[in-house]
């Protein structure tokens, strides 16, 4: 490819998100190469990683508009932005990985581009929501994307709570900070053997996938520090194995001669059930 990139007609007036490699340079689409070549107005969320892309395509910025929108300053910019877009001409988009808008910026200028009626395209491409789907092997047919996890207190047990009794594949975002405590707290919510998958550095030199079970996830990654970029993908949740009647007769016999922490691990771990849930339960039959 020449130093020029590539040619194409006058792109239309819009603001154009682009998806671009999440690891490998070559994973850009031909329609975004085309796209950075021609656009107006050049906006990143990193202009430098932006600028090293296009370096590495053959694309030169020729003296155009290249302006950093990120997730301190995206309120600031966005007039900028739509000014230019008011005045007819092209604004490109791009994250610093990935597809805008997801775990990554560009949410508040395209709610702002649709309000004032102007045109709002994607050029879509990678995506390590859609990568790391496509290479665990979990249901594929119905999924939810539910990006990183609050960071601490009461929001981040509500949410495990929650995605723990969604019947699709769950697909999170985590740390690797914190990958082992949500493999921990995730045993207060889930089934041990609830089928989960981890990808590590998706299309990178270093990309790992690990499967299996949350207890085999867990006892595989005790006392391994991770680095680079993770998703965790859940599997559905189960049909309930145990009936209300069936857990309660269970708790009833083990609190006769066990306290109330160890008879709801016994009855969790008996009845493949989330140890918060069977502790909750086995709480309220002992204090009736």
């Amino acid at each position: 490819m020449s130093g020029t990139g590539p040619i194409i007609g006058k792109l239309e007036p819009a603001l154009h998100l682009v998806a671009t490699p999440i690891g490998a340079a070559r994973d850009i689409t031909l329609r975004a190469l085309d796209i950075l070549a021609s656009a107006d107005v050049l906006a990143a969320e990193d202009t430098r990683t932006l600028r090293h892309l296009m370096e590495i395509h053959g694309i030169a910025v020729n003296g155009r508009p290249l302006i950093a929108c990120h997730d301190h300053n995206e309120g600031q910019v966005s007039p900028r932005i739509l000014a230019a877009l008011r005045e007819g001409k092209s604004v490109a988009y791009a994250s610093e990985a990935g597809t805008p808008l997801v775990s990554d910026p560009g949410f508040q200028l395209a709610r702002a581009v649709l309000s004032e009626g102007l045109t709002l395209r994607a050029a879509p491409g990678p995506s390590a929501v859609l990568a790391a789907l496509t290479v665990a092997g979990l249901p594929s047919d119905r999924f939810l994307f539910a990006g990183f996890p609050p960071a601490s207190g009461g929001a981040r047990q509500s949410f495990l709570e929650g995605i723990a009794r969604v019947t699709a594949t769950v697909i999170l975002y985590e740390s690797p900070k914190r990958i082992h405590r949500l493999l921990d707290e995730l045993g207060n919510h889930l089934e041990e053997t609830r089928p989960m998958v981890l990808c590590r550095e998706l299309t990178k030199r270093f990309e790992e996938t690990l499967r299996g079970s949350l207890a085999d996830l867990r006892d595989s990654l005790a006392g391994r520090e991770l680095r680079g970029e993770l998703v965790v993908l859940i599997d559905r949740a189960p049909d309930q194995a145990a009936g209300e009647a069936d857990l309660d007769a269970a708790l009833r016999r083990a609190l006769r001669d066990h306290r109330v922490k160890e008879a709801a691990a016994m009855v969790a771990e008996a009845l493949n059930l989330p140890r918060r849930d069977v502790y909750q339960r086995a709480l309220r039959l002992s204090e009736e």
